[in-house]
């Protein structure tokens, strides 16, 4: 990573979290919300881009905001790779067929992303097409293995055979990353696996050695920099470590010095998660 540093800024623009001074320009409506989520969003870019490699444009708050929506996330996804960032957009994606077909053309072709979330419930023959058509363009997939929300463990910690499900996943992601190796020894399949507990963090890296891992769960949602450590390999590499709200969100909404807080909060993570080299 040529910024020295795992941090992936989330881009979750929520509109009761936007600074009064972007929301204040715009209709609280979804064509003006779509608006103001452009006009931030590119805002944390320019913050971002020197000092970090990776965004993560989160697909659902665009979406919401209808036609409009989808055009701003293009833009942002576009403004992102402008400046030279690896961009993941967190779609997680489940289906099979010709439905999983559109969804990837739609990711890597429309969106131009480097990497796009899966979820793997459907089994193989719904990540297939994310992989033929990531690997035919160059791009990669980040396959949900252990999550950080809440209810998690619902299905993701169920017992069978002995081990978690979750461990069957990790298993089956770490042999479709080995099918594609890279050179500097992970694979195009990824996993996403939580920073909430470090004991399942620590085993499922044990499990998938050769697989990038996206940490979610850093910063607002618990996860600490100590907790995110056993995520590495040698020198510092391995692991992309999300932190949307803690980045994005470290001010009152009335703030006039809302840029210095996201500035300073980047600043913060880099200094706190190791460095890449």
């Amino acid at each position: 990573m040529a910024k020295g540093t795992p941090l992936c800024v989330g881009l979750d623009p929520r509109w009761e979290a936007l600074p009064l001074a972007i929301r204040a320009a715009y209709a609280d409506t979804p064509a003006g919300r779509a608006q103001a989520y452009e006009e931030f969003c590119l805002r944390i870019l320019e913050l971002a881009a020197p000092e970090v490699g990776v965004v993560k444009p989160q697909s659902a708050f665009f979406e919401a905001c209808g036609p409009a929506g989808m055009l701003a996330l293009l833009k942002v996804m576009q403004s992102a790779r402008q400046r030279g960032l690896f961009t993941i957009l967190d779609a997680k994606r489940g289906d099979i067929a010709s439905t999983a077909e559109a969804y990837a053309e739609a990711a890597f072709d429309v969106f131009d992303a480097d990497a796009v979330t899966v979820s793997p419930y459907l089994g193989r023959d719904s990540l297939t097409p994310f992989f033929k058509a990531g690997r035919s363009r160059g791009r990669g997939v980040f396959v949900l293995v252990r999550t950080s929300n809440p209810g998690a463990g619902q299905f993701q910690d169920l017992a069978t055979g002995g081990r978690p499900v979750h461990e069957h996943v990790a298993e089956a992601v770490e042999a479709w990353s080995n099918e594609h190796p890279g050179q500097a020894g992970c694979g195009d399949v990824g996993a996403v696996v939580g920073a909430n507990s470090p004991a399942e963090l620590a085993r499922l890296r044990e499990m998938m050695p050769h697989c990038w891992l996206l940490v979610p769960g850093y910063g607002a949602q618990g996860g600490t920099a100590a907790d995110v450590r056993v995520a590495f390999q040698e020198r510092g590499r391995g692991a992309v470590v999300n932190s949307s709200r803690g980045v994005l969100f470290p001010y009152r909404p009335d703030a006039t010095d809302w840029e210095d807080a996201v500035a300073a909060a980047i600043t913060k993570a880099k200094a706190e998660l190791p460095a890449v080299s």
